[in-house]
């Protein structure tokens, strides 16, 4: 297991829009969910129309039985028409239904209605201004 005090390593994107979700998974089944977003368990075609549909970077946190999503775009990335798009890209829905079997969400929630958005309540950048 990876030492968590080491940190993930992350290139300098230049200007970019962060967005942060959440969503609770079932509990028995942690590692299955833990499995499929593994580099290389995913299937090849998710990570293609993640990157399509203008998400320059994505990454998925875990803590209990919480997944802590962050996004990285463009700073003229609109959610609501990159989310659309991406729903309409090869596999998608059927990574979605797939996945689904691991989250506690509503039956047929797309991605963007079953990750909860998340307020941030600090910034350091800005705190120092």
């Amino acid at each position: 297991m990876k030492d968590l005090k080491e940190g993930y390593k992350k290139e300098p994107a230049g200007a970019t829009k962060r967005f942060c979700q959440f969503l609770k998974l079932s509990p028995d089944t942690l590692e299955q969910y833990k499995y499929w977003h593994n580099s290389h368990n995913i299937w090849k075609e998710i990570p293609l129309g993640i990157r399509k549909a203008g998400i320059l970077d994505m990454e998925i946190y875990m803590i209990n039985d919480i997944a802590f999503m962050l996004l990285e775009t463009a700073p003229d990335f609109d959610w609501d028409a990159s989310f659309g798009k991406l729903a309409t890209y090869e596999r998608q829905a059927e990574w979605e239904e797939f996945v689904s079997q691991f989250q506690i969400v509503g039956e047929g929630q797309r991605s963007e209605e079953k990750w909860q958005l998340a307020e941030r309540i600090f910034s350091l950048t800005d705190a120092l201004k």
